[in-house]
């Protein structure tokens, strides 16, 4: 008895293995996406962070496959800070009809020049508003939320000046997992977006 148990150990503990895997790897968190921000100055590319910040990253990746930020301006634009855009009004105080609420994490920090985070005007004011630094910001750590940063093309953030333009946001790889992740935002988001096209 003892004999066909320990043969038969192995076999268990590989399907219990398996089963682990199987399981650890339908749990993990979508991957990092690369974009890629064409202006009316050049081509920036990007990472954005799906992996650690989820929710901000679908809302920034939704409202680019959606052409949201296509023709908009940086309406903001402050030397060796950063460039900000994203509002359709152009005033600063525009957004997209709804707000959702700060993401952190520990990892992301304001660190150096190229991070794109989101603009708000304070607590849980987050919308369509982003900007790019142009160097370490470290006093808006806790207080913005870091989703990105630049890859190629800090010379083109660095040339931007204000009334520059986003003329496309063109997503590299897959949104699927990240979106499907996010149903229950994306819905509630893409509500608000439709109604106001209308």
């Amino acid at each position: 008895m003892i004999k066909q148990f320990l043969k038969s150990l192995p076999a268990v503990v590989a399907a219990v293995t398996v089963s682990f895997a199987a399981a650890t790897s339908s749990a993990r968190a979508a991957d990092d996406i690369r974009i890629e921000l064409k202006t009316s100055k050049g081509k920036i590319e990007a990472t954005i962070f799906a992996s650690k910040v989820p929710k901000t990253a679908a809302n920034f990746l939704n409202l680019a496959k959606r052409g949201y930020y296509d023709g908009l301006m940086f309406h903001r634009v402050i030397k060796d800070f950063m460039i900000q855009g994203g509002d359709p009004t152009g005033t600063g105080r525009g957004g997209p009809g709804y707000r959702f609420g700060d993401e952190f994490d520990a990892t992301l920090k304001h660190s150096k020049p190229g991070i794109f985070s989101m603009a708000n005007a304070g607590p849980g004011t987050n919308g369509s508003q982003f900007f790019i630094t142009h160097k370490p910001t470290p006093w808006l750590n806790g207080k913005h939320s870091v989703f990105g940063e630049v890859t190629k093309g800090q010379k083109v953030v660095n040339a931007i000046a204000k009334g520059d333009k986003i003329v496309s946001i063109k997503i590299l790889d897959s949104t699927d997992q990240l979106f499907a992740e996010q149903e229950a935002n994306l819905s509630k988001w893409n509500a608000v977006l439709d109604a106001n096209k209308r």
